[in-house]
């Protein structure tokens, strides 16, 4: 049997205090991106011309930023493990040829992130979250 995901989209009238930690979430999301996005980028510019190496290297999860930046503990683990995902897709795209290598993330754009329900951390009861 195949994994199926289910996504829901809702419209949300957060708290003060959860408008503050939304928008923390979104900035260690774009912080996390662009942070390992970088370093990819320094990776790939000094072995561009060795694709068996450039395959090989073992790149650092959000767990290991969490120890230098102390103020990523605060948000979602797993919104920051996402934009990881999300990072490794466009790599995987971009060598695939789908797609243009992978550009930094703007405060100025659209601020989103992804999350997702382990443990019943999140619940939808009588059409409320």
């Amino acid at each position: 049997m195949a994994k199926q995901n289910k996504a829901y989209k809702f419209r949300i009238y957060p708290t003060a205090e959860q408008v503050l930690m939304i928008r923390k979430t979104f900035g260690c999301v774009r912080f996390i991106y662009n942070k390992m996005l970088a370093e990819r980028k320094e990776t790939y510019e000094s072995l561009k011309d060795d694709k068996e190496a450039l395959k090989k290297i073992k790149h650092p999860t959000p767990a290991k930023y969490k120890k230098e930046f102390e103020w990523l503990k605060e948000v979602d683990s797993l919104a920051l493990a996402n934009a990881q995902l999300n990072l490794d897709q466009a790599y995987k795209a971009f060598f695939k040829g789908n797609a243009k290598f992978p550009k930094f993330k703007s405060k100025r754009h659209k601020q989103s992130y992804t999350t997702n329900v382990v443990n019943g951390n999140i619940q939808l009861l009588d059409g409320h979250i």
